[in-house]
């Protein structure tokens, strides 16, 4: 947020507002500015290799606007649903809401293991993936767990929402396409979200449809989600067509990749005895590993005192026995700031450590 471009964003705001016609203040179209979908449509087709057009994009209040627009299109009550094992808390509480049945689906070194849903729950009439970077491993899903998946859905005529929830974020080599664009039987609902390009508060994500579900998903729009203001969607409009978004986005990657590396070298030089970095080819957190198990509660409290944010390891898993470990957080740590961060965080844990003994 310390970089975010406000004095441009503010600028095009303001002349977004001076050119509202009579028209721009008449009921707006549900499904979203046909101009912004238009424009995130050409944007995905250069950036991340899915093809589509902005009928089949339907703005949504972020991933969890677009998860519960597909939730009340697809899913019936009772029906079954995989889900990542580790994986996104978030999602598995939207399906709770949804009163599906979440399946857990346990990830490995490949991603999501198919073969494992196929044996748990053949019938399941979604499966929900992060298959540019696992959330929390940050495992790419492999080429051939990609195919398999595709070939699952289409066989058992099932659905496979691709959560993209950061995959503009890569640092070492070229990032697989998304899986969306493997699919030829239009079985994927792919999922996007400005939240993370360009800040939380814009509540602002997609979701792009294979074109037989274009019909349903606009009627429940119209009943049931409509998008939102037609102001802040015009604003994004412009930032994406002026071409002001993929240089945000450029800008992003490289400060991010400078920040998590200036993180890493301040764990590993205070923290080397209490913490292991798994440093992955994206994202915007770092998986870390605690040498030996603590309460995670506790860690968290004292952590927080000293000004010290993370999640730990165990509140994504739901079957899977994981090692003790924390996701922390670096889009926020300004490079001059990591090595005081990794010292408080050292001294917290070495504190818990000491007690536990």
């Amino acid at each position: 947020m310390d970089v975010f471009p406000r004095k441009l964003w503010a600028r095009l705001a303001a002349r977004v507002a001076r050119s509202l016609s009579f028209h721009n203040y008449a009921r707006q179209d549900a499904a979203g500015s046909r101009r912004l979908r238009d424009a995130i449509a050409g944007y995905l087709q250069i950036a991340r290799g899915v093809e589509c057009d902005g009928e089949q994009v339907f703005i949504t209040a972020g991933y969890q606007g677009a998860l519960g627009l597909i939730a009340r299109v697809l899913i019936r009550n009772g029906e079954q649903v995989w889900v990542e094992d580790p994986g996104y808390f978030a999602t598995r509480a939207a399906l709770k809401w949804a009163q599906a049945k979440r399946v857990a689906i346990p990830v490995d070194g490949e991603g999501l293991n198919v073969e494992a849903g196929m044996r748990k729950a053949p019938a399941a009439r979604l499966a929900i993936v992060t298959p540019t970077h696992q959330f929390p491993t940050g495992v790419t899903l492999t080429i051939s767990r990609r195919l398999s998946l595709l070939q699952w859905a289409a066989a058992s005529r099932a659905w496979v929402i691709e959560d993209d929830y950061d995959g503009e974020f890569h640092y070492r080599g070229r990032p697989l396409p998304a899986l969306k664009s493997l699919d030829r039987q239009d079985r994927v609902l792919y999922c996007g979200t400005f939240s993370k390009v360009l800040f939380p508060g814009l509540r602002m994500g997609y979701v792009v449809v294979p074109p037989q579900l274009s019909d349903e998903f606009a009627s429940a729009c119209v009943c049931l989600q409509p998008a939102g203001g037609m102001l802040e969607q015009a604003v994004v409009c412009d930032f994406i067509e002026q071409g002001h978004f993929a240089r945000h986005i450029g800008r992003m990657r490289q400060l991010y990749a400078e920040r998590r590396a200036a993180l890493v070298t301040a764990i590993e030089r205070w923290c080397a005895d209490s913490l292991h970095v798994d440093v992955q080819a994206g994202g915007m957190h770092l998986l870390t590993y605690l040498a030996r198990g603590v309460e995670a509660s506790t860690l968290q409290k004292r952590a927080s005192a000293k000004g010290v944010a993370f999640m730990p390891l165990s509140q994504a898993a739901i079957e899977a026995s994981m090692k003790p470990g924390l996701l922390l957080g670096f889009a926020n740590v300004p490079v001059n700031g990591a090595d005081s961060a990794a010292r408080r965080l050292q001294e917290v844990v070495a504190a818990t450590f000491l007690e536990d003994q």
